[in-house]
């Protein structure tokens, strides 16, 4: 019996030393002296500190959006009739006022030769009469009718004058031509459509933003933007909003303008935008893992005069690595940015990084 109280206590303390290193407890105690000897003033702490400078920052919302273009229309005729012509080709571009399509004009080209010549012959006639009328050969009313038939005449061209210029399409704005449904020698009416035509330079960028900021969207406010399968920043600025919150979404649309010289921002596309509501010149931006949470707010440590100072601050804006500090902290304070789990106020503390 003795024998095996023995064994059962000597496996007890092979195991307890073979399992001392893992509970590092010559590692806390020893954490814990150098935590109480700066504690107690017997030494200081070593910590990294940050002198804080102003320094920019821009307020930015991050949304989605679509490219749209600058103008857009499909051609359609005004008249119906036969395509004698087709003078563009797909996917070119095109100046404003280039003949794209001419329709059948046979008939009212004939009609409008017809009333040439009857001006003609109204023009001589009321030549006439008046001459007559200055005579006192004849009548008032013989030389009105006369003038009457000269300007019904003048009516009736520029009316076949109108139809003729219906019967060409022209392009209204300088663009570029998109892939045609027609072809020569069809026959179309006010309903068949043509081709589109793009006007793609500059771009427009649309896009929705949460209502909660309509008062600090207006004309003028810069974007960034991406678009897929490209890694370039494109830039563009706000030139309209919509003057009311979608009540279903409870979004606000915006349209921005952006310069597409080269023509890479095509209609449809699908865009990452960056809205700069604000930008600041001299923000006060401290990193996030320098900030302390507590119940009461957030709060940071100082130096000053060689020691740890507690400092509540209040914050504004988030980065993805700093938060804007609104008040508590102003330029040039030195931010303790290490050991903050361990510094309490009044602490004593040296500074070994200073960045």
């Amino acid at each position: 019996m003795k024998k095996t109280l023995i064994t059962v206590a000597i496996v007890a303390v092979v195991i307890f030393l073979l399992a001392l290193p893992k509970l590092n407890l010559f590692k806390a105690n020893k954490e814990l002296e150098q935590t109480a000897r700066a504690q107690g003033g017997g030494g200081k702490l070593s910590v990294d500190a940050l002198i804080l400078r102003p320094a920019p920052l821009d307020n930015k919302l991050n949304v989605t959006g679509s490219v749209l273009p600058n103008e857009s229309l499909e051609l359609r005729s005004e008249v119906s009739g036969k395509i004698t012509s087709i003078s563009f080709r797909e996917g070119k571009s095109v100046r404003r006022g280039d003949l794209l399509i001419q329709t059948n004009d046979d008939e009212i080209a004939a009609q409008l030769e017809k009333q040439k010549y009857n001006r003609k012959l109204n023009e001589d006639n009321e030549f006439r009469q008046r001459k007559l009328l200055e005579k006192d050969a004849i009548s008032q009313e013989e030389y009105d009718n006369a003038l009457n038939r000269l300007n019904t005449t003048e009516a009736d061209i520029r009316l076949l004058e109108s139809q003729l210029d219906k019967t060409r399409i022209r392009a209204p704005f300088d663009g570029v031509i998109g892939l045609r449904f027609v072809s020569e020698g069809a026959y179309i009416s006010p309903s068949t459509t043509i081709a589109t035509l793009y006007n793609i330079s500059p771009a427009k960028i649309e896009f929705a933003v949460p209502g909660r900021y309509s008062t600090q969207v207006a004309p003028g406010k810069k974007i960034r933007f991406t678009i897929e399968s490209d890694l370039k920043i494109y830039e563009g600025s706000v030139y309209a909003i919509e003057p009311r919150i979608d009540p279903d979404t409870r979004t606000l649309k915006i349209r921005a303008q952006a310069d597409n010289k080269s023509g890479i921002l095509l209609p449809g596309q699908f865009v990452k935008v960056e809205l700069i509501l604000e930008s600041m010149s001299n923000a006060i931006l401290v990193p996030t893992e320098a900030v302390i949470p507590e119940q009461a707010g957030k709060k940071v440590f100082i130096l000053e005069g060689g020691k740890a100072k507690e400092v509540f601050i209040e914050t504004g804006i988030r980065t993805a690595s700093s938060l804007e500090v609104v008040s508590g902290l102003k330029a040039n304070d030195t931010l303790l940015t290490t050991g903050i789990l361990q510094l309490k106020p009044g602490m004593a503390v040296q500074i070994s990084k200073l960045d």
